[in-house]
């Protein structure tokens, strides 16, 4: 991807409550599953956070200090204005920075958040490198796209091959979270109003905006063309693909 098609991709997502599919209902449910301590603050990394859908969730619901995280300033510079107006603004500090780089220490946080984001670097390197800013005991809370069944049409299982390389069964992922030192502790999929009423719609309704904000590009065409490929390939396919999403435990040693 280049740097036009970059710039061009923030600009449209970055008025969006969420950057993909998820909802604060399934992250309430992570964080029952997670089972945290609440009887001391908690200091929580979100990776990836965009502009904070899962970021004011974890504000609102628990005593912690979360560092939001994520590499376009336009969608923290928006969290940030969300946090202020839900009044949560002094439990979250802003970082802008790529997620294979993050300027931390050993075993300095209490969890690791990451909804639909660890794409970006790859689910592997992902869980592996976040390890070591676990405490011992600390719980992972990660997001990643899966297949729902062995077998799935040619077109489907092409597209996703091609746009999201390490996509596989829930199986593998949660083998490869035992490989890199996590007990699995939970795991649910994304039901379909995740993608549809709470990520698709509200971004195709967006499309003649940003198409006339740029112009009617080429550029602009292509990226708003291939989110409605994407869309009804969603729409045809929902009973093969969904993201899966995984509670961990850092094992003590």
């Amino acid at each position: 991807m280049d740097d036009i098609q970059l710039r061009l991709l923030i600009d449209l997502h970055k008025q969006e409550k969420r950057q993909g599919p998820g909802g604060e209902a399934e992250t309430r449910l992570a964080l029952r599953l997670a089972r945290l301590d609440h009887s001391n603050p908690l200091k929580i990394a979100d990776i990836g956070c965009g502009t904070g859908a899962s970021t004011i969730v974890l504000a609102n619901e628990l005593n912690a200090r979360i560092h939001a995280i994520d590499f376009a300033q336009e969608f923290l510079d928006i969290l940030q204005c969300r946090a202020k107006n839900q009044g949560v603004e002094e439990k979250i500090t802003m970082l802008n920075c790529s997620m294979d780089a993050l300027p931390y220490s050993d075993e300095e946080f209490d969890v690791i958040w990451s909804e639909g984001a660890v794409y970006n670097i790859g689910f592997e390197k992902g869980v592996s490198a976040w390890n070591r800013f676990l405490k011992p005991g600390g719980k992972l809370i990660v997001s990643e796209m899966i297949w729902l069944c062995a077998d799935r049409p040619v077109e489907i299982q092409s597209y996703w091959k091609r746009e999201c390389p390490e996509i596989d069964l829930a199986s593998a992922k949660i083998s490869i979270l035992e490989q890199y030192g996590y007990r699995p502790e939970g795991y649910f999929v994304l039901p379909p109003h995740c993608w549809m009423e709470n990520y698709y719609l509200p971004l195709q309704r967006r499309f003649q905006r940003f198409l006339e904000d740029h112009d009617h590009s080429v550029e602009a065409k292509r990226i708003v063309e291939l989110e409605r490929e994407e869309a009804a390939l969603y729409e045809n396919y929902r009973g093969y693909y969904s993201y899966g999403v995984y509670i961990a435990e850092k094992i003590r040693s």
